[in-house]
């Protein structure tokens, strides 16, 4: 590989660990080392406003909230916002056929989810690495990896004023999202990609409006879709199924809440309704890159998979691969012992696949494929309502959702 040392550099960090990312998979990461004993160094090139404003799902299952809890993110003193501006679901709502059916979390499994918004999950373990001393590098710009076949590997960057910089980690970490720099630089032929594109997305928006519903509601229905949400009491965000290449700019306040009534209504829920912003369309992906190392190079969270968000299982999937990687880390440069690092992609990707196979019979169990019969429809509807009745099927909902309590991977 040609050498891509800048002819003059500004700074050079050597570090136990070096993270490119910088969103809430690497900074519980850089958080898990730093209680552990080990220091570390995060770049990202987005800054930290900019990470703190992107409106993300904010379901978080039981574990990621106890790990949030037990690992000290509020040991300052501060008031546990998870619990205290987070909303406790014991259960989720299942519309079709004309009806309304919950599955109730607590009484199935005995454990809950948080409704708890990606921002704010950022926004606390960023002030837990600032109080903390940690060393993370927002709005830097074109970083990049290199050297990964060697002893070695290298996070060069630039700042603001177009010097470059040098990050010499012993282990390098990509948690740099679905577009990841650190997994593109994987050889081609050493590592296989595996995934699917749905012929469907969510066109979704925020609302300023009352709760529709005291927890999410999933609306099957021969239109399409629809889930209704939450994010405050007088915030709420919704989604329904739309193509996806929809564009936002043609549908106005009106059409949207006269497709999400037709969505829902059939169901007997009725919906609040307010102003209308922040609307996007989301796609929906599959997708796994295994194994979840290379040399010294990890990939965790959306670098190395993503679900369709049916489930809510993309930021519990990230913090999972950082539960198995912080002590593998942890092991290998505090003890030169490196087996867990040896058995991390193995041990992480059993629960990435747990989750690819839930949040795909979520949404194809939900969704309406394109150029669906009547038969289709009554089939799904059919699957629902067999869900519904049977308590077994209810506990398997119940466990995926909420994270498989007991599991640890």
């Amino acid at each position: 590989m040609a050498d891509d040392r800048p002819a003059a550099l500004a700074s050079s960090t050597r570090t136990p660990v070096g993270i490119v990312g910088g969103g809430p998979a690497g900074l519980v990461l850089s958080h898990l080392l730093h209680r552990a004993g080990v220091p570390s160094v995060v770049v990202d090139s987005r800054s930290r406003e900019e990470i703190s404003t992107t409106v993300r799902a904010g379901i978080l299952e039981h574990g990621t909230v106890q790990l949030l809890l037990d690992s000290g993110v509020y040991s300052d003193g501060a008031s546990r916002r998870v619990l205290e501006e987070g909303y406790e679901h014991e259960g989720v709502e299942l519309a079709f056929g004309g009806r309304r059916h919950r599955v109730d979390f607590h009484d199935l499994v005995a454990a809950s989810v948080w409704l708890y918004p990606q921002t704010e999950v950022f926004a606390d373990l960023a002030h837990a690495r600032e109080r903390d001393g940690g060393d993370v590098r927002f709005g830097v710009q074109d970083a990049r990896v290199v050297d990964l076949e060697g002893d070695q590997p290298r996070i060069l960057y630039r700042d603001a004023e177009g010097l470059e910089h040098e990050v010499l980690p012993d282990f390098l970490v990509g948690a740099d999202g679905s577009r990841s720099a650190c997994r593109r630089a994987v050889p081609e032929g050493q590592g296989q990609n595996t995934g699917r594109e749905y012929p469907f997305a969510w066109f979704g928006f925020l609302t300023d409006a009352p709760a529709s519903a005291p927890e999410l509601v999933y609306s099957h229905s021969p239109h399409g879709f629809a889930l209704v949400s939450q994010r405050t009491d007088t915030v709420q965000r919704m989604y329904f199924q739309c193509d996806p290449d929809e564009d936002v700019t043609a549908w106005s306040e009106d059409r949207i809440w006269e497709e999400m009534r037709r969505r829902t209504a059939v169901n007997g829920l009725e919906l609040k309704t307010g102003p209308v912003r922040d609307a996007a369309v989301l796609r929906f992906r599959s997708f796994v890159h295994a194994p979840l190392r290379h040399g010294r190079m990890l990939l965790a969270g959306d670098a190395a998979h993503t679900v369709p968000p049916t489930g809510a299982k993309g930021l519990n999937l990230a913090v999972a691969d950082v539960r198995v990687l912080a002590p593998a880390l942890a092991d290998a440069v505090l003890r030169d012992d490196t087996t867990g690092l040896d058995t991390y992609s193995e041990r992480a990707l059993e629960r990435v696949w747990k989750a690819q196979h839930f949040s795909y019979w979520m949404t194809t169990m939900l969704h309406t494929l394109p150029g669906s019969a009547p038969f289709d429809v009554r089939r799904q509807e059919a699957e629902l309502a067999t869900l519904a009745a049977s308590r077994a099927g209810q506990t398997l909902l119940a466990e995926g959702y909420t994270g498989w309590p007991g599991s640890q991977v």
